[in-house]
């Protein structure tokens, strides 16, 4: 059953192969002016953007960059006990989810967590192997890797057509390695 649900709610019009881009990120600056050519997407409002890395890649940075420069005011913290973070603003819901503490994937679907994937708004997964396969696919998947001096190198990873939309569009920000 849940197979069916996965081919109802991914056709071939929504998914291809993943289009990657890397780029270089030399401080958190970089990460800030990425997270604003990301905010002004259009595409943006309805992503599920999945955040790989490790602990202190800076997922948590790009994600309060980002949700300030779409105009989310006050402190935005790590949803790493509570899960999920939702934000309200005018015409656009955000929800930004850590699923670092995950024993299980089961928990996902067990938190509810299906109905807030299939409405409108941006959703934003921390850890999202944790969830396995519970997860439908990202639009875009950002891989931060901390280098040896301390920079980062970001991947991104486009899976459907609104991935490949904000790729396009922000990818190029910032200096190339």
């Amino acid at each position: 059953m849940r197979n069916q649900l996965v081919a109802i709610e991914l056709s071939a019009i929504d998914r291809h192969a993943p289009i990657v881009k890397t780029l270089h990120w030399p401080d958190e600056a970089a990460t800030r002016r990425f997270a604003q050519s990301l905010a002004v997407q259009p595409d943006v409002t309805h992503a599920f953007i999945a955040l790989h890395g490790d602990l202190g890649a800076g997922k948590t940075t790009l994600v309060r960059h980002l949700l300030h420069a779409l105009g989310v005011t006050g402190r935005i913290k790590s949803p790493t006990y509570a899960v999920v973070e939702p934000y309200e603003l005018p015409g656009l819901n955000i929800w930004h989810f850590d699923f670092y503490r995950f024993a299980d994937p089961r928990e996902w679907e067990d938190a509810g967590f299906r109905d807030i994937f299939a409405s409108l708004g941006l959703k934003l997964a921390e850890w999202p192997e944790k969830a396995g396969a519970m997860l439908p696919c990202a639009d875009l998947d950002i891989t931060i890797l901390t280098t040896t001096d301390a920079t980062r190198q970001v991947t991104l990873s486009a899976n459907t057509p609104t991935g490949t939309a904000l790729l396009h569009a922000c990818a190029l920000e910032g200096p190339q390695p």
